[in-house]
Order: structure tokens, then C-alpha cells, then sequence
């Protein structure tokens, strides 16, 4: 049997639980693992799964597994939610988005690890394998979900405006909620609606919006739209929990590639700005990278650690704590800029010194740097070296 098994999140891999699942997933045949999604990317790493767990094409839990149905028999979705109902929903969730659902037996594995873990046929084709799963994994097995679309179209007979509303389910009070990786407000209630009209959010019914980062979200004066039913949309932390494995790990990181801003060098420069779970697609080929925002310069930065690239971090203090315990490689800085002024730097940064580019190549990195806090110097509050 040719089984795939698509991962979701840092947790299930923190946890050591998506080591144990492909473990036992060999025994009834071929196993292949792919992430899905960005943020686990770490996890795997920490983890030591690099070569086990394929992390290259970043696509969603869906269109991995709408490409796992052309080549595999079996396809697993193994996710850790916050409890057993916000696992049941994520899943309902990704099946809602598949084209074709019934092609291939499609079983999720929640929470192997906790008490409340269950498998869950995701659709009807995964009766035919899921005793013999259950038996294999030692996890009991539900009966099918009744799938929902969280989203629903409207629109207005008045204005011909498009109204979209987005429900989100599983999210708790005081947790921050993120779109297309920004955070847009913080949740005030178990579950909150996101309406947009004709692409701008307009209101987060059972929340508070944070208009910062709607500012962030539709790229300030330039006013981009953006498709509320097909954004990627998260609440609570990027990544709830740490890995498991022993730190010296984690620092070895520091040891693959370490360059000293102070002597001479040459390469590559990118700019991540307010762009955090998309560092590793950005920093490809990169030597070192500036990061705008204190959540963006903090996953960023913990991000860059492990692949060996320094970073300036461009911070005002306007930080959601979305993750903790971060990492930046030797060699990068940190600067705290008086408030609401990490934005204009930002701006300028790509402007004057990358041409208006997100990346370019710069023959003194170290000229660079002082090109950068020269920029900033009118605004700089503090500077942190690494």
C-alpha cells in the first residue's frame, strides 16, 4: 500500500507524535510525508526530520493532498488542534476546499498523543481502511464528519458590493487573530465572523480589529484587496509549542553558516516585511535579510537561526507576543525604533537602498549595515547586537 501522510503544524512534530505516526505507518506499506503548510518548517528541523519530511513546495493541507490522490492508496492529514473540536473543524475545513473529495480514501489522525486523539474519516471511501489504521496507530475512530463551508457570499442589492463572512471556529478569547500572516484584531468570544466587502475587512464580529494591521494586511496607501474566502487565517500563537529534542540541537544551528557583519563580504540581501511565514521562500539564496515588524523580526529571526542567516531587525515595540523563546543567528542586530517609525523605515530601506526591490545584491554587507542605521538613525531608540 502507498500511504501519504500530510502534516499540519509545528506541534504534531514538536510533540514527537509525527515521528511515531510514520513509524507505524510503515508497517502496512510505503510511507511518504509532506508538510503542509509554512510554519511547522521549523519543527521539522528541530526535529531532525529534514530528510523524512518533505518541506519544499509549501502548499496548504488541501493541495497536498489533492496531489497525494493522483499517486498514492491512502492519505492521512495528522494534525494536533487545542482540543478535539478545533481538530474536527480544521479538518472538516481542509476537506470542504477538495475538488474531487471521494478519489482516494482520506483519514485524519488527530491528537495521536493526548487522550482525546481519534482518527476521522474524511470521506466515504475511508471505511475501507480505517479498522485496520485504528488498529495499527492504537487510536479509536469516529464516525464521518457532516462538513460545513465556513464561508459564505453575499451581495448587496443597494451598493452591488461583494460581502464575504468568514466564520472562525476554535479560537479563544484574548488569542490574536492572523490573516495572510498579519494580525488584524485579538478575539473576544469562542467564535468570531471576518466580513469583508469588495476585498476590505471591515469588522470582526466577536472581536476587536486591530487597524494597524488591517493598515499592514491591505498595504497602506496602496489599498490591495485581498479574497477573505481563500486567505490563510490562524488565531492564537504561530507556534504553541517547542521542540522536544535536546537544545544542543538548536544550537548547532548557529554552526552551519555564521557571517560576521564586520568584516568583508558579498551577497545577497532580502527584505521581509511584515512577511514572517514567508522566510523561507524570501531568504532562499540570501546572505542576509532585514525583517519590519517586532512579530516579523522575532519568527523571522528564529526562522533565519536555523538556516544560517543573519538578519537587521527593523522593531518599533508594537509586538503581539504570536511566539516565544526566539533565536537570531551571531552577527545580526536588533533595532528599537521610536513607536509607529518601524513602517517609514521600512519603506525608505526598500526605496532607497533596494531600489524598490525585495532583494538585491550588495558587493559589503558590512556597508550595508551602516547604510541601514545611518537610514534609521533619527528614530533609533536602542541597538541590540547578537
Amino acid at each position: 500500500m502507498k500511504i501519504s501522510l500530510v502534516i499540519h503544524g509545528p506541534e504534531v512534530i514538536d510533540s514527537g507524535e509525527a515521528k511515531i505516526v510514520l513509524e507505524k505507518l510503515s508497517l502496512l506499506g510505503e510511507v511518504k510525508a509532506e508538510l503542509g503548510g509554512t510554519m511547522g518548517k521549523t519543527a521539522v528541523l528541530d526535529a531532525g526530520l529534514e530528510n523524512v519530511i518533505d518541506t519544499t513546495r509549501h502548499l496548504k493541507p488541501s493541495a497536498c493532498i489533492e496531489f497525494f490522490f493522483e499517486t498514492s492508496d491512502l492519505i492521512c492529514l495528522l494534525n494536533r488542534g487545542k482540543t478535539l473540536e478545533t481538530g474536527r473543524i480544521f479538518g472538516s475545513k481542509v476537506a470542504s476546499r477538495l475538488k474531487n473529495p471521494e478519489k482516494k480514501p482520506l483519514i485524519q489522525i488527530e491528537s495521536p498523543g493526548c487522550s482525546f486523539g481519534r482518527l476521522i474519516p474524511l470521506n466515504k471511501r475511508a471505511e475501507n481502511c480505517i479498522e485496520i489504521l485504528s488498529r495499527t496507530l492504537g487510536i479509536p475512530a469516529e464516525k464521518p464528519l457532516d462538513f460545513c463551508n465556513p464561508v459564505s457570499i453575499e451581495t448587496c442589492s443597494k451598493t452591488g458590493k461583494t460581502r464575504i463572512i468568514r466564520e472562525i471556529s476554535g479560537v479563544l478569547p484574548g488569542e490574536n487573530i492572523f490573516v495572510n500572516g498579519i494580525v488584524i484584531g485579538k478575539a473576544l468570544s469562542l467564535k468570531i465572523r471576518i466580513i469583508s466587502e469588495n476585498g476590505f475587512i471591515t469588522a470582526i464580529e466577536g472581536g476587536e480589529i486591530k487597524e494597524h494591521g488591517l493598515e499592514k494586511l491591505h498595504n497602506y496607501e496602496k489599498r490591495d484587496p485581498i479574497d477573505l474566502s481563500g486567505a490563510w487565517i490562524k488565531s492564537g500563537d504561530i507556534r504553541r509549542s517547542s521542540s522536544l529534542l535536546p537544545a544542543a540541537r538548536n544550537d548547532n544551528f548557529s554552526a552551519r553558516k555564521s557571517i560576521s557583519l564586520s568584516g568583508s563580504g558579498t551577497g545577497k540581501v532580502v527584505l521581509i516585511d511584515h512577511a514572517a511565514e514567508k522566510s523561507y521562500e524570501l531568504a532562499a539564496g540570501a546572505e542576509l535579510a532585514v525583517t519590519v515588524g517586532d512579530d516579523t523580526t522575532a519568527i523571522a529571526g528564529d526562522i533565519l537561526y536555523r538556516l544560517g542567516i543573519p538578519i537587521i531587525g527593523i522593531t518599533d515595540g508594537d509586538c503581539d507576543n504570536v511566539v516565544c523563546k526566539t533565536k537570531a543567528l551571531q552577527g545580526s542586530i536588533i533595532l528599537k525604533l521610536a513607536p509607529g517609525s518601524d513602517d517609514i523605515v521600512g519603506r525608505r530601506i526598500k526605496q532607497e537602498l533596494l531600489k524598490g526591490q525585495n532583494s538585491a545584491v550588495f558587493e559589503n554587507l558590512p556597508a550595508f549595515r551602516e547604510e541601514v542605521l545611518k537610514l534609521a538613525e533619527p528614530f533609533i531608540e536602542a541597538v541590540f547586537e547578537y
